[in-house]
């Protein structure tokens, strides 16, 4: 039974691909800092929690591991600017240090997920592939080229390395987020019948659901290395590539009630028309997921009461919460404690 370590387990797409492992057979060392909760992973025999910084990869976690699927991250681009340093520290730091002593531990097989974020903007008759120039505008998106660069060349005959550029991510999660294009239109319909878009809507965005893009990682947990190593692969759908005003319509057709877009915020500049021919051609791999079918997965998921802990959902914001009581118990913690001694 081969053991892939999954570092950011607790995060948004670790708690979907980590179950997804278990019922595929595998064992699974689920590293994370949790800040999310713990609870976002359910106890299973062949899972191990590790709670652990992966800045601090120590070679013990690594060891019987035979890959590594590298999802820790710093996510999203406010994030990621208000996090400047620490977003370059997680996102290619400790992913270029993992993939280092992954390599020297024996590990086989290392997946680096990444992000169409770094073709940042091109002109709207453009269609990007992996051969395009990558043009980042975030430290999100900058952190992430960094780490490609760098851990790329560390691939050869006994260590395969390959890299996915994921779209931007939508559908149902146990650590659910609404700061995400998708799930933030359909809470927003859900809460107010409105859903709040960026402007001007003009700009081109390539959307994969959270299902399909962990279906690739297990793929390329047993496709053959001469085909993936040393690849880079878009993971998305040529189909769910959408100008966001398109986007919202289409949500808007497919929730069961009326629903209208609110305006906000300055004109995103970042906008990107994404090809996905090579992820169908070389693996012969397609989405299955569309927009529509996200939205109302996660109307549905809103409508049973189901979802718990929103506050949770908007990364900075929880970000912002934590540090701000982390000062606060700093502040009056006394002999290891609050008020019980």
């Amino acid at each position: 039974m081969n053991t892939v370590l999954v570092t950011g387990a607790g995060g948004y797409i670790g708690s979907v691909l980590v179950p997804k492992l278990l019922n595929k057979g595998y064992k699974v060392v689920a590293l994370d800092r949790f800040f999310f909760g713990e609870d976002k992973l359910r106890p299973h025999p062949n899972l191990t929690i590790v709670k652990d910084d992966a800045r601090m990869m120590k070679d013990a976690y690594l060891s019987g591991v035979s890959a590594v699927i590298d999802l820790v991250a710093i996510s999203n681009d406010p994030s990621g600017e208000l996090f400047s340093e620490s977003t370059y520290q997680i996102n290619y730091g400790a992913r270029l240090n993992t993939a280092i002593k992954a390599k020297r531990l024996g590990v086989e097989r290392y997946i680096l997920p990444s992000s169409c974020s770094i073709y940042g903007f091109t002109d709207p008759e453009t269609i990007v592939n992996e051969t395009s120039p990558s043009r980042p505008l975030t430290a999100y998106a900058k952190a992430n080229e960094k780490a490609e660069q760098s851990i790329l060349p560390l691939a050869d005959s006994d260590f395969t390395v390959v890299v996915i550029r994921q779209a931007t991510v939508f559908g149902f999660a146990p650590r659910m987020r609404f700061d995400l294009a998708i799930n933030g239109m359909t809470l927003g319909a859900f809460n107010t019948g409105i859903i709040p878009l960026m402007r001007d809507g003009t700009q081109w965005r390539p959307m994969v659901h959270v299902q399909d893009t962990t279906d690739v990682m297990c793929l390329l947990l047993e496709a053959d290395t001469s085909i993936i190593n040393k690849q880079i692969f878009n993971v998305g759908s040529n189909r769910n590539n959408y100008q966001l005003g398109q986007l919202a319509d289409e949500i808007s057709a497919a929730l069961p009630r009326d629903v209208e877009v609110e305006w906000y915020g300055d004109p995103d500049h970042r906008s990107y028309r994404v090809s996905f021919d090579k992820i169908n051609t070389v693996l012969n791999w397609e989405a299955k997921w569309t927009a529509a079918d996200g939205a109302k997965e996660i109307y549905k998921e809103l409508e049973s009461g189901n979802m718990t802990q929103l506050e949770q959902s908007i990364t900075l914001s929880w970000y912002q919460q934590l540090i701000k009581w982390h000062k606060i118990i700093k502040n009056v913690e006394m002999y290891g404690s609050i008020i019980d001694l």
